[in-house]
């Protein structure tokens, strides 16, 4: 699967931004999704995932209730809502899907993802 994110950009603190990641249609709805973002001089760090089918979703503690992951599997898309944003938020994003044998499964580490897009950049400002 070709990923492709879009949707960042600058925004100030407590203001909104949507992510998108588009897939190659081929096989999509094979893939477990997820969402990592990157700060300056950090490690990439896990934001959110989802199953197959969309039934299951994981976040990261300091995202939960701020952020929502989806996933239109007809439309080959997978989102990330990103709500009450925070300067610690600003990272370049990056969606990540790999082929999962279970509709139920989700993914939480880098390392479990064998697909990548080219990420986008978030800022926000305080």
């Amino acid at each position: 699967v070709q990923l492709q994110a879009s949707g960042g950009g600058l925004v100030q603190a407590g203001g909104s931004l949507r992510l998108s990641c588009a897939g190659s249609r081929r096989n999509f709805n094979q893939h477990a999704m997820g969402w990592f973002r990157q700060a300056p001089g950090k490690e990439r760090e896990f934001v959110a995932a989802i199953s197959r089918n969309g039934y299951n979703t994981h976040y990261t503690d300091s995202v939960k209730g701020r952020f929502t992951i989806s996933r239109d599997n007809a439309r080959s898309t997978v989102a990330l809502q990103m709500n009450s944003l925070k300067s610690e938020d600003t990272a370049v994003y990056y969606c990540g899907s790999d082929y999962a044998r279970r509709m139920e499964t989700v993914k939480v580490t880098p390392n479990e993802y064998s697909n990548w897009g080219q990420g986008t950049d978030v800022t926000v400002s305080s």
